[in-house]
């Protein structure tokens, strides 16, 4: 069975219409990357709390400042 949707194009879609649609999917993929990147990033908080953890806290002690050159004859 043929119908004029299958041989014209169906009507025009308003600019309106258009934007929305777009901007629907726009934020359909930001907000899908933005909760990815939030899972990737509690993932290795958690792994690194867990290397820390494991680790033995091992104590800095500074350095000592460093001497200053003096010369000697010009000035």
């Amino acid at each position: 069975m043929s119908t004029n949707d299958t041989f014209f194009k169906p009507g025009k879609v308003s600019a309106r219409d258009k934007a929305h649609a777009t901007d629907e999917a726009a934020w359909s993929i930001i907000n899908t990357e933005a909760s990815e990147r939030e899972r990737k990033t509690e993932a290795l908080r958690a792994l690194r709390e867990k290397r820390e953890a494991e680790q033995p806290v091992e104590e800095v002690k500074p350095k000592p400042a460093a001497r200053k050159t003096v010369r000697k004859g010009r000035q």
